[in-house]
């Protein structure tokens, strides 16, 4: 993990916007089930670029000429990632947006 993420930005990206959907959560007061999902999203989006950065690396030590077969697996992973990052965003509303909309309804005076 130390490596992940003091050599990935796309982790750390991901690390701080789990920083921020876990205060949002305190400060939201989610409730258990919802602190389960946001948990294992975040979790999923980390181990995704994990495996990415693992499969990155492997790629590059077995070869370093342009190959198809590289380009493939480096692809699929950094997409493995996109798909887990996309999801992350769809269970963000699910859980915030509930608890967002009422109060953005009494700020707007509506």
């Amino acid at each position: 993990m130390g490596h992940l993420l003091r050599t990935q930005r796309n982790a750390q990206i991901h690390c701080l916007a789990g920083a921020c959907a876990v205060a949002l959560g305190v400060v939201l007061g989610i409730e258990r089930c919802e602190w389960l999902a946001l948990v294992i999203t975040i979790t999923l989006v980390l181990a995704a670029e994990g495996v990415n950065t693992a499969i990155e690396a492997t790629v590059d030590l077995a070869t370093s000429a342009r190959h198809p077969l590289a380009k493939i697996a480096k692809d699929v992973a950094a997409g493995t990632v996109l798909i887990c990052a996309i999801a992350s965003v769809v269970v963000g509303c699910f859980i915030f947006l509930p608890h967002l909309l009422p109060l953005l309804f009494r700020l707007s005076g509506s």
